[in-house]
């Protein structure tokens, strides 16, 4: 019976290891696959990362100078991916991309973005087939006297 035991342990030093930096190559390429198409615009390579459900929310100021969560959804996300960057003038010719993984607990990660102009903290569930979705983000800009 000890035999048997000392496999198992032995079996799971091996295999927990590799789930993990399993787990974090795939958070690592849902994070990736968010940034990457707002630098080179590509709505697929967005979609890949994101759960239809996503929300993301900045502390705002409306027109008015009134405080107001701003929210933007998967869609949003989509058109985003499509048009923030059609230009080209968004971001520098070597863009700043940190990627930070805070957490992970099994099937929820906690992860944070660093880019030139903000930063994301970003909420990923793992799907049953094993891919992982990004279904929050909290963003602010560096400079936050840029939110509105």
């Amino acid at each position: 019976m000890r035999y048997i035991r000392r496999i198992v342990l032995l079996a799971l030093c091996f295999t927990l290891p590799a789930q993990a930096e399993n787990a974090e190559q795939a958070i690592t390429q849902a994070v990736t696959d968010y940034i990457e198409s707002q630098i080179h615009p590509d709505r697929e390579q967005m979609a890949r990362g994101l759960d239809p459900a996503l929300k993301k929310r900045t502390y705002w100021h409306d027109k008015n100078g009134q405080p107001m969560l701003l929210e933007t959804d998967y869609d949003t996300m989509l058109e985003v991916a499509e048009t923030y960057n059609a230009n080209g003038d968004k971001f520098p010719a070597q863009p700043r991309i940190e990627i930070d993984i805070l957490d992970i607990d099994q099937r929820a990660a906690s992860v944070k973005l660093t880019v030139d102009d903000w930063i994301d903290y970003m909420h990923l569930y793992r799907t049953d087939e094993g891919q992982w979705k990004i279904i929050n983000v909290l963003w602010q800009f560096h400079d936050t006297s840029k939110h509105g």
